[in-house]
C-alpha cells in the first residue's frame, strides 16, 4: 500500500507544470468574491443609470454604460468560471484570470477615481480592493519557471513585437494629445470630453499598463520568464479593454449621442489580433508537457 501511494503521488512524465504555489487558493477565492460584487454593481448601474451617472458628461456616461455591459456579460463570469478551472490546476485558465484581474482593477480604479461618488461607491471600492490583492497575490504565487516551460514551442517573437508595437502606438497616440494640449495651456481632449482635469486612461496607461506591455514584449524577445508570464495576461486585458471602447458607438446612439464610428475598425482589429495571438501561445502551451518542478504544487 505504501508504494502504491508513492507512486500515485510521484511527479508523472507526461504532466505539466502547475502554474502556482499552493498559496494561489485564498486570491482566486478573493477575485469570485469581486467578480460577485461587481455584478451587482453593474446591475444596479444599468437599472438606474440616471442616478449613478447623473454628474458625469454624456460620453463619459456611454463609456460607462459600455463597460459595465462588458463587465456584467463578459469580465465577472471570466473571472468566476477561470478562477475555478485555475483552482483544478489549468494553466490556460490561471493566466486569462490574471488578464481579467488586470482589466478589473484598471476599470475600478477609473470608477472610484472618476465618478463622483454615489449608491455604488463602496461596492467599487471594494471591488477594487479585493481585485488589486487578488491580482498581486496571484502574480506572487505564479510560478514563473514552471510558466515558461509550458512555452518552449509558443510563438514568443510574434507575439513579443505585437506587444511592442501596441505599447508604442498607443503611447505615441496618448502624447500625442498630451503634449500639444500642455504647451498651449488646455485640457488633453481625453479628459475634456469626459469633464475631468486629467485622463485617467492616460494616467494608467503611460504608467503602468504600456510599460508593462513593452517590458512584456521585450522580455519574449529575449527569451525571458517573465515576458511568457505576463504576455497572455496583456493580451487578455488589451481584447478586453476594446470591447467596451467598440460598444460605445451603439449606447452613443441608441441614446441619440453623435456615434463615434471610426474607431470601431481599428479597435476591431486589436482585439481580433489579441485572442488570435493568446490562442496560438496558450495552444502551444497546452501541447508542451514536462515534469513537475519539484517545488510546483497545486492550490
Amino acid at each position: 500500500m505504501t508504494a502504491q501511494l508513492a507512486a500515485a503521488q510521484a511527479p508523472n512524465a507526461t504532466q505539466a507544470p502547475v502554474p502556482y504555489t499552493g498559496t494561489a487558493g485564498p486570491w482566486l477565492w478573493m477575485s469570485v468574491a469581486a467578480a460577485t460584487i461587481a455584478a451587482a454593481a453593474n446591475i444596479a448601474a444599468l437599472a438606474g443609470i440616471g442616478d449613478v451617472y447623473a454628474r458625469e458628461t454624456a460620453s463619459f456616461v456611454n463609456q460607462a454604460i459600455a463597460q459595465d455591459i462588458v463587465s456584467l456579460t463578459i469580465v465577472c463570469p471570466a473571472i468566476i468560471v477561470s478562477a475555478l478551472l485555475a483552482r483544478r490546476g489549468s494553466m490556460t485558465a490561471y493566466l486569462l484570470w490574471l488578464g481579467a484581474m488586470s482589466f478589473t482593477v484598471y476599470n475600478y480604479v477609473i470608477y472610484t477615481l472618476s465618478i463622483h461618488a454615489g449608491a455604488l461607491f463602496l461596492p467599487w471600492v471594494a471591488v477594487l480592493g479585493l481585485s488589486l490583492f487578488a491580482l498581486t497575490g496571484g502574480l506572487a504565487a505564479l510560478d514563473w519557471h514552471a510558466v515558461k516551460a509550458r512555452f518552449a514551442a509558443a510563438p514568443r517573437r510574434t507575439t513579443g513585437w505585437f506587444l511592442i508595437v501596441v505599447a508604442v502606438l498607443f503611447t505615441g497616440l496618448w502624447l500625442k494629445d498630451i503634449i500639444p494640449a500642455l504647451l498651449s495651456g488646455q485640457t488633453p481632449a481625453g479628459a475634456r470630453d469626459l469633464g475631468l482635469p486629467s485622463s485617467p486612461v492616460h494616467v494608467l496607461d503611460l504608467a503602468f499598463y504600456l510599460p508593462a506591455t513593452f517590458a512584456a514584449g521585450l522580455g519574449l524577445l529575449r527569451d525571458r520568464k517573465l515576458g511568457y508570464a505576463t504576455a497572455p495576461a496583456l493580451l487578455i486585458f488589451l481584447a478586453l479593454t476594446a470591447m467596451p471602447i467598440m460598444l460605445t458607438p451603439f449606447i452613443a446612439s441608441a441614446r441619440g449621442h453623435t456615434p463615434g464610428w471610426a474607431i470601431l475598425a481599428p479597435m476591431a482589429a486589436i482585439t481580433v489580433a489579441s485572442l488570435t495571438i493568446v490562442i496560438r501561445l496558450l495552444s502551444a502551451a497546452r501541447k508542451q508537457r514536462r515534469p513537475l518542478p519539484p517545488t510546483a504544487v497545486s492550490a
